[in-house]
């Protein structure tokens, strides 16, 4: 079975506009998400999950098969892999998946086919990228009490006694760069995971760790320009 990938894109929501339309570098945001998955050599299959038309409409104009999302898989409780499995339930025999988001404009550009390679060499049941969290490190991690006393998050002793960043161990966190997991794993049929959010990526997990910043995730105004400098600058370098 060759792999598939899934788009997954939210139109916009209580009146907010849609940051997956958000214009970065002359371009609406899920645009470089298509181009990443269209220049994979890995997938057979790119599929855009949305419950947006003028989304939609954007990926018929690469030649991207489309799914309407239901309001049900559009809400703002509606989990990842409900959304991929809706997206996914008239083709039982698709596997292994990769799942993008629309709104990560910027990704390392091997990253799906090194996800579905690492998948593909260790029989795992999902691969995530993640990157370090450098200074924001959970050993840093603090409780503020009501009366404003700082106490640490865990244990005893505040910052856990370590107040270099190279000294801390490494840690890491997913970036949304890309999951990439079996159909198994998806559809929960994997035996003795944990009930949770995270039942879907099975129990055998593995990880790409991406450099810092190589992902760019928008949820703010300032990811928005970080990207909109990154993909200017890349740009610039090739013209």
């Amino acid at each position: 079975m060759k792999p598939t990938a899934i788009i997954l894109a939210r139109g916009g929501s209580k009146g907010l506009p849609a940051k997956n339309l958000r214009p970065i570098c002359g371009r609406a945001c899920v645009e470089w998400t298509f181009d990443a998955a269209l220049a994979s050599s890995r997938l057979a299959r790119v599929l855009f999950s949305s419950d947006s038309a003028e989304l939609r409409a954007i990926a018929h104009g690469y030649n991207i098969e489309t799914h309407t999302r239901s309001a049900a898989q559009a809400s703002d409780t509606a989990t990842i892999d409900a959304a991929t499995r809706e997206a996914l339930a008239s083709d039982p025999l698709a596997g292994p998946i990769v799942i993008l988001y629309g709104n990560v404009p910027i990704r390392p550009p091997n990253l799906i086919d090194d996800a579905l390679a690492l998948l593909e060499r260790t029989g795992c049941d999902s691969v995530q990228s993640v990157a370090p969290v450098g200074r924001h490190h959970p050993w840093w991690m603090s409780r503020i009490d009501d009366h404003q006393r700082l106490t640490p998050w865990q244990g005893d002793t505040l910052n856990n006694n370590v107040f270099r960043r190279q000294d801390l161990p490494p840690a890491y966190m997913p970036d949304g760069g890309i999951i990439a997991l079996r159909r198994d794993a998806l559809e929960l049929r994997i035996l003795d995971v944990m009930p949770g959010p995270h039942a879907f990526l099975g129990r055998d997990r593995r990880a790409i760790i991406n450099p810092p910043n190589s992902v760019i995730d928008i949820d703010t105004e300032i990811d928005l320009q970080l990207a909109s400098v990154i993909l200017e600058a890349a740009r610039r370098s090739v013209a």
